[in-house]
C-alpha cells in the first residue's frame, strides 16, 4: 500500500527506529511496513496522540492494541515473503492486520467482537487493502474452508494451543501465539512432515483468548 504523508510521519519514523530496530528487529520488510502504515489510524481519536509511544493502548472491549515492538517481533518471527496465506486470530484494532497484509499474499482474518471487526475492516478497506479476507468467529476453531495457512498468528492468549490451528497450519508453516493465564510465554511453532515442534521465546502479557 501507499499512504499519503501525514503529520505524524516523523513520529513513525522514530517508533521504528527507536523501538523496534534499536531493539535488534532486521526483517526490512517489517520495518519498512511499520514506517507506511499509520497507527495513529487504529487508535481511538481520543489516544492519537499517544499512537507511536511504547506501549498498548485500549482500543474498548476490554481489548487493545499491540505494543509497536512486540507487533514487529511476531512478525518477525513468521518469516513472510509476500507469498504466504496468512490466518490471524484476533483482529483487534486491524493495526497488525494491516502489517500482515504489507508482508503476504492473503490474510483471513477472525475476530469474536463484531463492533471492533466492523471498525478494523472499516479503517482496513479505507486504506485500501484488498487482500484481506474477515470473519466474525470464535478464533480457536480457525477458518477450515481457508486452510491450510502458510503462516497462523494467534494476538490473544490461549491457555494451550488450540488443536484446530495445529491442524490447519501446512506442513513447512510457522505459527505464533502467546499461551499461558497468568505466565505467558510467546510459543513459536514449526511444522514439519505434520509434527509441530514448539519453542518459548519471550515472556509476554496479552488479553485472553475468548
Amino acid at each position: 500500500m501507499k499512504f499519503e504523508s501525514d503529520p505524524l510521519e516523523n513520529k513513525r519514523k522514530s517508533m521504528v527506529k527507536e523501538q523496534i530496530e534499536n531493539r535488534g528487529i532486521e526483517d526490512y520488510r517489517v520495518l519498512e511496513a511499520m514506517k507506511r502504515i499509520p497507527r495513529h489510524a487504529f487508535v481511538p481519536d481520543n489516544l492519537v496522540y499517544r499512537a507511536y509511544d511504547d506501549e498498548p493502548l485500549p482500543i474498548g472491549e476490554e481489548q487493545t492494541i499491540s505494543q509497536p515492538y512486540i507487533v514487529a517481533f511476531m512478525t518477525e518471527a513468521l518469516r513472510l515473503s509476500g507469498d504466504e496465506k496468512v490466518l490471524e486470530v484476533g483482529t483487534g484494532s486491524g493495526y497488525q492486520t494491516a502489517v500482515l497484509a504489507e508482508l503476504s499474499e492473503l490474510v483471513c482474518t477472525i475476530e469474536l467482537k463484531e463492533a471492533l471487526a466492523a471498525r478494523a475492516r472499516l479503517i482496513l478497506e479505507s486504506l485500501g487493502y484488498v487482500n484481506i479476507k474477515f470473519r466474525i468467529s470464535d478464533g480457536s476453531l480457525g477458518w477450515p474452508e481457508e486452510a491450510p495457512f502458510d503462516a497462523i498468528m494467534v494476538t490473544a492468549a490461549a491457555r494451550k494451543v488450540p488443536r484446530a490451528l495445529e491442524e490447519q497450519l501446512a506442513d513447512g508453516g510457522r505459527m505464533i501465539l502467546p499461551v499461558g493465564s497468568d505466565g505467558q510465554e510467546l510459543v513459536l511453532g514449526r511444522k514439519k512432515k505434520g509434527r509441530l515442534k514448539y519453542e518459548s521465546i519471550l515472556p509476554v502479557r496479552f488479553v485472553p483468548l475468548l
